[in-house]
């Protein structure tokens, strides 16, 4: 499948986020206009969906998905201020192991070429609800992470109660085992940071001066996960282990997640 748009936003900073250059004398940017072009590719051999009122539902299978979207902006195009090209790319497939259950594995990874204020970055994919999200960084604050390339694999391995259903009153309950391995690399060139471009906006700050924002430093972004699943036929538990960037403010090693979706 295929998709191509167009999009003319008008962003605005809200609450304690500022659009700032760091140039001195600089004032607050009010506004911030971009026009861009985007194309989608999307190729899932021997696909199977199911229909919802308002989305329709893959059925996992064997066979791999690849998506991969080109975004273009154009400086000067309807009022666009910036010329910058994003491209990202997103490969899963799934592994049935017979009876030790399958494993989902994402490949996902992007680079952003251009000189562009944060807005533009890659903001890495954040999860701050107590929902678990398979497709963002549980333990991540928003915001926390921006890059102009990066790569990384998600790894979730369910084991289909091979365990669990050999425990006498718990076989009974048809419970899912779960493990998950989330790792991240990236980096910002110094055209994209701050810190070596006045001309860029100020990362975001908390209320106390404190940084919010950062850009992903040697040390890959690791996290991994045990969970029970098809709780009552539908409720999955996630206990959550951030391994590094843990002096980072409001954030934690431990987290517990919760998602209500019946096993496929």
């Amino acid at each position: 499948s295929y998709d191509f748009a167009f999009f003319n936003w008008v962003q605005q900073p809200a609450d304690q986020l500022m659009y700032q250059p760091q140039i001195q004398g600089s004032g607050r940017v009010n506004q911030l206009t971009t026009s861009e072009f985007d194309l989608t590719l999307r190729y899932a051999p021997h696909e199977q969906i199911f229909q919802g009122a308002e989305q329709r539902h893959t059925i996992p299978s064997k066979y791999p998905i690849f998506t991969t979207q080109f975004n273009f902006g154009v400086k000067g195009f309807v009022n666009g201020s910036y010329n910058y090209q994003n491209l990202t790319a997103n490969i899963y497939k799934r592994f049935y192991l017979s009876q030790l259950g399958y494993t989902e594995v994402t490949f996902q990874g992007g680079i952003v070429l251009g000189q562009v204020p944060f807005p533009f970055l890659a903001i890495l994919p954040a999860n701050q609800t107590y929902l678990y999200d398979p497709n963002t960084y549980n333990m991540m604050n928003f915001l926390e992470f921006v890059s102009d390339h990066y790569a990384g694999i998600n790894i979730t391995h369910c084991f289909s109660g091979f365990f669990l259903n050999k425990i006498p009153l718990l076989d009974r309950l048809n419970w899912r085992e779960y493990l998950s391995l989330k790792i991240l690399y990236g980096g910002l060139r110094n055209e994209n940071n701050p810190a070596y471009n006045p001309s860029l906006y100020k990362f975001p700050v908390e209320a106390s001066g404190a940084p919010l924002t950062y850009s992903l430093g040697n040390a890959p972004y690791i996290e991994a996960g045990v969970g029970i699943g098809n709780i009552f036929k539908l409720v999955r538990i996630d206990v959550i282990r951030r391994f590094n960037y843990l002096d980072h403010p409001n954030v934690g090693a431990y987290g517990l997640r919760f998602s209500f979706t019946p096993d496929l």
